[in-house]
């Protein structure tokens, strides 16, 4: 099945729905690790298809260098989705998330921030690159 931007937006959707949920029940204030593993579950609960820490192929100059680059989530193998359970969120955090997503020609990325008060308004950024416009309607 070819994905559109409509399936991803939806996708984008359900899986902020999942970091939401789990910031109800968790609250801010704990580890990155209890986040991420807590995320995986209710990604699995609501059958959405992901992979967990992703070492990504970096690949320089035709070669493969082993960087130990690894991020949270690939879902679908379509949305990157990095998460952080910090005081502030600092551009390099962008950057990171941005990078992942070069490196994997993923179309959209949400980094997620659950030391927030408010997933929705204060806790998640989501990208999008050249990909995504590449997308049909």
């Amino acid at each position: 099945m070819e994905k559109s931007k409509e399936y991803l937006d939806k996708l984008t959707y359900n899986v902020v729905g999942a970091a939401i949920e789990v910031h109800r029940i968790l609250g801010p204030g704990l580890l990155e690790k209890v986040y991420q593993k807590c995320l995986a579950r209710e990604l699995y609960l609501r059958n959405i298809k992901f992979k967990e820490l992703i070492k990504i192929p970096f690949d320089y100059k035709g070669e493969f260098v082993d960087l130990d680059l690894v991020f949270d989530f690939f879902i679908e193998d379509i949305l990157v989705v990095e998460i952080k359970a910090v005081q502030e969120v600092i551009p390099l955090f962008h950057a990171q998330t941005l990078a992942y997503m070069k490196l994997l020609k993923a179309p959209k990325g949400i980094l997620i921030n659950f030391n927030s008060i408010n997933i929705f308004h204060h806790g998640q950024k989501t990208f999008v690159n050249e990909h995504y416009e590449m997308l049909p309607d």
